[in-house]
This record gives structure tokens, sequence and C-alpha cells, in this order.
């Protein structure tokens, strides 16, 4: 968690973008495995700054920090302000998620959540209806289509990042 942690002090590597990646701690571990498959095609696309949440060793009580519950708050609070998408799975209820959500919203991020209706579970009006088809996206899937949906999202919905450069001619 460490390296997560120092690279998104640094914001993250110049000329990638930052992710910022919701998934239920406290709310449930049951999709760890699912929210590591996530994390690691979210690689492909940027910098993953929550990339803690699919950890094995993270369990239902999250995580033991010396500065507490206050502390990761405003850890999370800063990670989420540097992130240019922030990518949900939501199929679990959390209240944290659901905050992450609407602090996203209220900063104007670009959001993709995914949901899994064969769960048996309903989604929250709260985030179905917020999808408006553009900066906030709600997309139902199969476990199984999980990576191809985040390499549809990444490729049709997002320009891909600028690289900067030294040189302000090039």
């Amino acid at each position: 968690m460490e390296a997560t942690a120092a690279r998104a002090r640094e914001g993250g590597e110049p000329g990638r973008r930052a992710l910022y990646f919701c998934g239920s701690i406290r709310g449930g571990r049951d999709d760890r495995e699912l929210y590591q498959r996530i994390v690691s095609r979210l690689r492909r696309f940027g910098v993953v700054l929550t990339e803690h949440v699919a950890f094995a060793e993270l369990g239902a009580r999250g995580e033991e920090t010396a500065g507490g519950d206050r502390f990761i708050h405003e850890r999370d609070l800063a990670w989420l302000q540097q992130a240019d998408v922030v990518v949900a799975e939501v199929t679990q209820p959390s209240l944290g998620v659901g905050y992450e959500l609407g602090r996203a919203v209220a900063l104007n991020k670009r959001i993709l959540c995914l949901f899994r209706p064969q769960s048996g579970r309903v989604l929250s009006a709260m985030i179905r209806g917020a999808a408006d088809g553009s900066q906030f996206q709600v997309w139902d899937y199969e476990e199984g289509e999980v990576e191809a949906m985040l390499d549809r999202y990444f490729e049709a919905h997002l320009p891909k990042p600028v690289a900067s450069s030294p040189d302000p001619t090039t």
C-alpha cells in the first residue's frame, strides 16, 4: 500500500491518467477477486491511486493506520481530487462507495459505475438515476466481460492523455 500512497502523493506519473477505483471494503469483501481483475486492467489506462482496495490482506475491517478513519478520509479525498476518472464497482452495497461517488460528482469527475444485475441486487436509484450517459455512466455487465467493458470505456469515451513536454513548441 505504501507504493500506491507514494505515487498518489506525487500526483501519479507525468503524462498518465490518475484513476480512482471504488469498491466495497467495510460493506463486504465478497468481490475482492473481481476488484483485483479490475485494478489490473485499469493499470493499462493510467495510475490507479486506490489499488489497495483490491489487496487480499485488506479485510472487511479496512485499513489499520496510525491516523485512523480521519486519515483515511482525508487521504482518499486528496486522491479523489487528483483523479482524472473514477471507476466504481457498485454491485456490493457500500456507504463509502456511495459517498465517494457523491464527492466525485461534486468535483465534476468522469465516472463509470459497473453493476452486475445477475447478482440479484437492485442498484440504488441514487446511482442509476445519476447517469447522464456522458460524465456519469452506469454500465450493467456480467463478471466475465469486465475487462472488455473497461477497454471499451477507455478506448471509446476518453481521449488519450497528452504527454507533457518541456518544450512548449512541441
